[in-house]
């Protein structure tokens, strides 16, 4: 079975938890025997994934990355070498970048455009040996904003589209599968070019982002694909339920595959707590966006810290509301007790795990939550907002409504005061984890695929 998939995050450049998902994903695939052909709409570093390498085109041809010849030669023999012999990556030179939106966009065009003009891209943005220089750095540009990448994102968004069915004609597949928005529009074309079954993957919707704010251009986008996806995959009854209600999708169309966790080795890190003194952490792990619920953290903290003093509260990530954040937690008074880390990847983020105390996820609007998994596979307690996903899931987990930030507060100086409670949280909660796996949601999505094949090779 040959899948032609869709995204538009991969590790080691990630934003969020879709590219965890997707590196998640296709690990399992490949070891399940599937060959995949990923796409991703930017060129990437070869030197930071750690169960393979990433191999960046040293040139391009009207946007795509080679697909042949030598080319991928050198593919099959990168990825043999680190452990993959069933997944292939291609790149569509494009500027889409994950949890962009619309202003953020145009914001990034304008500054690669000054970038060009100062004369710091061209050759002199290639590492010597034919990939990128990591960042946001392309080389080959073309015209920026002018006959080369839009100016607006949904432009760029529908240049992308004809591109990956340029692709999408160069390679063998059998099925589709897209994951969240921006690859909607392109999985739809391929699909119309090809005749191939489409799925669509949702990680999360524009009411997850914005609310009932919505973009409704980026609403419409969502929606079309949905209607023309043969099969729609949403990573929860949470997201299911949004998926029905406000796009109008049949529920029969709709299934819930829940996400998995790669679990750690814990032999790579220390038993022990990585920081000394008596102060307990209380971490928020996750871009500092209004869908993550960041301000009824610090409300949080502020009640918490009115009861006892020897607390911490650690916000790693970043997003458009993180200098919003240092204001409020500096005009609630609570400035030097809130520890704001920025992005966090790597061992850094293997060691704020292991810093923590406690876990709290007080998202308003979460359609799954691998964070909380990771948590648990670290070994800390965690409380988790009820309108999230992966609360259907983790029984032993405190939750709490977002915004009942008194009541997130009692619960954290119960785990912090009670240590048979915090006890039972850090181990039934490891042991909970133990039966979610990646292998068990590529085999899910594996059966939607067989299901939609039959169904095609009936009709022909």
């Amino acid at each position: 079975m040959k899948v032609f998939m869709l995204g538009w995050e991969f590790p080691p450049f990630i934003s969020g938890g879709l590219g965890t998902a997707c590196y998640g994903l296709t690990k399992a695939m490949d070891k399940l025997g599937l060959e995949v052909t990923f796409v991703l709409p930017k060129s990437v570093d070869t030197g930071y994934t750690e169960h393979l390498r990433l191999l960046s085109p040293s040139s391009l041809k009207d946007g795509l990355s080679r697909t042949s010849g030598d080319y991928n030669r050198q593919v099959d023999r990168v990825f043999k070498e680190n452990g993959f012999s069933n997944v292939s990556f291609r790149y569509i030179n494009s500027a889409l970048r994950p949890y962009s939106s619309p202003e953020s966009y145009s914001q990034y065009i304008n500054k690669l455009i000054r970038r060009k003009r100062e004369n710091q891209l061209g050759s002199s943005s290639l590492d010597g040996q034919g990939g990128f220089l990591q960042g946001e750095e392309f080389s080959d540009f073309g015209d920026v904003g002018d006959g080369g990448y839009g100016g607006d994102m949904y432009t760029e968004v529908r240049r992308y589209a004809a591109l990956a069915v340029e692709l999408a004609s160069q390679e063998e597949f059998d099925i589709i599968h897209i994951h969240d928005w921006m690859t909607y529009p392109a999985g739809i074309s391929v699909a119309a070019a090809t005749g191939k079954p489409l799925i669509a993957h949702i990680h999360s919707t524009e009411f997850d982002r914005s609310g009932e704010n919505v973009n409704q251009m980026i609403y419409e986008i969502e929606r079309s694909g949905m209607q023309y996806a043969d099969k729609v995959i949403a990573v929860s009854g949470w997201t299911k339920k949004i998926v029905e209600e406000k796009y109008d999708i049949d529920p029969e169309k709709v299934e819930v595959v829940h996400n998995g966790i790669d679990k750690q080795n814990k032999d790579l890190f220390p038993a022990e707590k990585l920081i000394k003194g008596n102060e307990k952490i209380i971490l928020f792990l996750g871009r500092i966006t209004m869908q993550k619920g960041p301000e009824y953290f610090l409300q949080a903290a502020k009640r918490v810290l009115e009861v006892r003093d020897d607390v911490k509260f650690v916000m790693a990530g970043s997003g458009d509301m993180m200098y919003r954040m240092i204001e409020m937690a500096a005009g609630m008074g609570i400035g030097n007790k809130v520890v704001f880390t920025g992005f966090l990847r790597g061992e850094s983020l293997n060691k704020i795990y292991r810093m923590a105390d406690l876990f709290v996820m007080p998202s308003v609007s979460e359609p799954f939550g691998i964070v909380p998994l990771e948590a648990l596979d670290n070994d800390d307690p965690v409380i988790i907002s009820k309108q999230s996903g992966v609360a259907e899931i983790l029984k032993h987990a405190l939750k709490v409504d977002f915004w009942d930030t008194d009541e997130m507060a009692n619960k954290i100086l119960a785990v912090l005061k009670y240590q048979p409670l915090r006890v039972t949280l850090q181990n039934h909660g490891n042991f909970e984890i133990r039966k979610l796996s990646w292998t068990d949601t590529a085999l899910n999505c594996m059966r939607i695929y067989e299901k939609h094949l039959a169904a095609v090779r009936t009709i022909n």
